[in-house]
């Protein structure tokens, strides 16, 4: 009788849970979404408990389903949302919510750190190019200094996937490829970065042990195999960055290829086999979820935009979906199609939370520039999937100044199901791309074959790739139509320039 691995995606609004069989053939799977707090403006947060919470729920979906025996679950593996940060006291219990990765309170805590350690020092350490608000180190200073009563009980300080790996297991452990944005970790020696922590004020030992990706960390706790209905026999292994574990899960491993997945943000991977630096210092450089190889990588708001648009301005096609069942995006794309390239002229900046790498400014907005009485709601949902085409073309600019060749790009998430879209993002950039039969399903998978990997099911992450990683569809670009891009995207890379000012001014209002 055939067991299964088990692969959980911790994304950002939503948890996914897969179960694959050896052959990484996907047999069920589930989705639960859950709500983020907002309390104050910059403050992003959500209840620890909502995790696991979600977990229960999705391994209950794939067990009603029947199609599956959960209880044959014999390995787990994560790909989980970086920089969401948990603080536990001496017994294990959360002291606060978590500050999820979108959080951008600490600004000043990030100018601090800037003036102690610099930006140059900070690139080389860490491989993240400069010290931000969004990252953990900053938000560990605001917490110690806006939070001290609660700071005092502090024993465990744990990111997301930690934090779950602990209650399967009762371990703290983490892994690289999660640990390279905290900017407490030195990606060199891969250990704890000493004079951070010193500055911070933190224990080393308020940390987690240091593993690599795809290893076992033991045996689930028993109450948690009942808990969630898989075989108490079932190994929990450490997983890896959610683009890093999804850009395992479209065969994105060797150098050349170019992965972006489109879903609560735009995030973009490519793999390097060494420590690799950019000389602009604009692309960050990540552990990868392979030992000893690294990933330039980095994100931005990206499907969120388009969610935001059609929550608040497409009602008509919301109800549509209720009463006829088709999905509302469709019916967006269905519109946008109607709208010929570059949108009649209107362009959208697409930073509803700022602006990250390799255009880092925090205080930068989202703008449609360029409206005229011709422009109708579906000009405004496809200039929304040009803006983030755009993103990934600047992406790619970057990459190019840094002598790594990109030779197609694949595609993921769920900005990978609209053809349109699609062939917009490779007319923009001017290169193929690929969409793969696990494009929905990237980053559990990657999650799952990290995990075969660690309990011997797999090889090698090579190996389970060349095996389980097929072509779906290839689009090509129009080169007339690139053509046509590039110039709207030369005025969408001024229009960012030209509002750096009014964005910096925007940030001293009370």
């Amino acid at each position: 009788m055939e067991n299964y691995i088990l692969g959980i995606d911790i994304g950002t609004t939503s948890m996914k849970t897969a179960v694959f069989d050896s052959h990484g053939q996907k047999k069920a799977d589930a989705v639960i979404e859950y709500s983020l707090l907002t309390p104050k403006v910059n403050f992003v947060e959500a209840p620890c408990g909502i995790y696991m919470e979600a977990l229960r729920k999705g391994m209950e979906q794939i067990a009603a389903k029947g199609t599956v025996d959960t209880r044959r679950v014999m390995a787990v593996g994560f790909s989980v949302q970086g920089e969401t940060l948990c603080f536990l006291d001496e017994d294990g219990e959360p002291l606060r919510d978590a500050i999820v990765w979108m959080d951008n309170r600490a600004d000043k805590e990030a100018g601090r750190l800037r003036e102690r350690f610099g930006d140059e020092l900070c690139y080389q350490v860490t491989g993240q190019v400069s010290f931000e608000a969004c990252w953990p180190a900053a938000k560990l200073l605001w917490v110690k200094e806006n939070e001290p009563e609660l700071w005092s009980k502090v024993r465990h300080i744990l990111l997301l996937e930690d934090y779950v790996i602990y209650l399967l297991t009762g371990r703290f452990v983490a892994e690289g490829s999660l640990l390279t944005s905290t900017e407490y970790w030195d990606i060199r020696t891969k250990k704890y970065w000493p004079e951070m922590l010193e500055f911070l004020g933190v224990e080393e030992d308020w940390l987690p042990e240091i593993h690599e990706s795809g290893e076992v960390v033991g045996r689930i706790l028993p109450e948690m195999a009942e808990f969630l209905q898989i075989s108490p026999e079932a190994q929990i292994c450490t997983g890896c960055l959610d683009q890093a574990a999804g850009a395992i899960g479209v065969g994105n491993i060797r150098p050349g290829i170019f992965s972006e997945n489109i879903g609560a943000a735009l995030a973009i991977c490519v793999p390097t086999e060494k420590l690799t630096y950019d000389p602009n210092r604009q692309m960050p450089v990540h552990y990868f979820a392979v030992p000893d190889t690294y990933m330039m990588h980095t994100f931005t708001t990206g499907g969120m935009c388009l969610r935001w648009f059609r929550d608040d301005f497409c009602q008509e096609e919301l109800r549509m979906q209720e009463m006829t069942g088709l999905d509302s995006y469709y019916l967006m794309d269905k519109e946008a199609e109607q709208i010929a390239p570059g949108s009649d002229g209107l362009l959208m900046l697409p930073h509803l939370q700022g602006s990250m790498a390799p255009d880092v400014n925090l205080n930068a907005k989202a703008v449609f520039y360029g409206m005229t009485l011709k422009h109708k709601k579906a000009h405004f949902i496809r200039s929304i999937m040009e803006s983030l085409g755009y993103i990934i073309c600047r992406n790619l600019e970057a990459i190019d100044a840094m002598g790594l060749e990109v030779k197609q790009i694949r595609t993921m998430g769920g900005g990978a199901k609209a053809d349109l879209w699609n062939q917009i993002k490779a007319d923009i950039t001017g290169k193929t791309l690929n969409v793969t039969y696990s494009a929905q399903d990237t980053a559990c998978l990657g999650a799952a074959i990290l995990a075969g990997c660690g309990t011997g099911v797999f090889e090698s992450v090579q190996a389970a790739v060349d095996s389980m990683v097929s072509l779906r569809k290839t689009f090509e670009p129009n080169m007339e139509n690139h053509a046509l891009y590039q110039k709207q995207y030369r005025k969408w890379r001024k229009l960012f320039d030209s509002l750096t000012e009014l964005f910096a001014l925007d940030a001293e209002e009370p």
